[in-house]
């Protein structure tokens, strides 16, 4: 069973927000195979579905970025997930240029307090992730502060380069769940994204 978790905060104030950009990909994947998040468990509205006869629970957690790692802890442990080969978490990324895509099988947390909370929860820095990159130009140039930043509605402008974001994102994770190998997914799409 893999399980798939899209970072974000719930509620309408936060829709569009860069900070949800992990549940807009959830979404996208959810519309894609037909299926819809109603079920509300272990903090996060879940669906399940299959790809390639492969079954997979995709998850937004409802604890708050923050909190993100307690709604994690507790999914993995209702679907006996290994953290280390079943989980994927799909999140925004000020680190990189928006747009940009980078899979990882590892790594620190960096900046986001969502990831570094998910991995003090686990005790690990071992799963894979999926980072969809949000940082702008006034971002880099100061212009704004990063907490309003993430917080603050995506401008019009910035929407077609993070939709074709969410779009290569969705088909990397329907790869995944396919059972595509993932050095293949990720070489295709680093290398698509630089």
């Amino acid at each position: 069973m893999l399980l798939i978790v899209g970072l974000g905060n719930p509620g309408a104030r936060y829709k569009n927000t860069f900070h949800n950009v992990g549940f807009m990909t959830a979404e996208s994947l959810a519309k894609k195979c037909n299926i819809r998040f109603s079920k509300a468990e272990c903090d996060a509205k879940t669906a399940k579905g299959t790809l390639g006869g492969i079954p997979f629970v995709l998850a937004k957690p409802e604890t708050y970025m923050n909190l993100s790692g307690q709604a994690v802890k507790k999914l993995v442990r209702a679907y006996d997930v290994d953290p280390e080969g079943e989980l994927i978490v799909c999140y925004d990324d000020v680190d990189l240029p928006i747009g940009k895509l980078r899979l990882r099988e590892c790594g620190s947390a960096g900046t986001h307090n969502g990831m570094r909370n998910i991995v003090s929860e686990l005790g690990t820095e071992n799963f894979l992730r999926l980072r969809i990159g949000t940082r702008t130009e006034e971002l880099a140039a100061g212009e704004i502060p990063l907490i309003e930043f993430v917080l603050s509605k995506i401008p019009y402008e910035y929407m077609p380069v993070l939709d074709k974001a969410i779009e290569g994102a969705r088909s990397a994770l329907e790869e995944i769940v396919s059972g595509k190998p993932f050095a293949r997914v990720q070489e295709r799409l680093n290398h698509y994204t630089d």
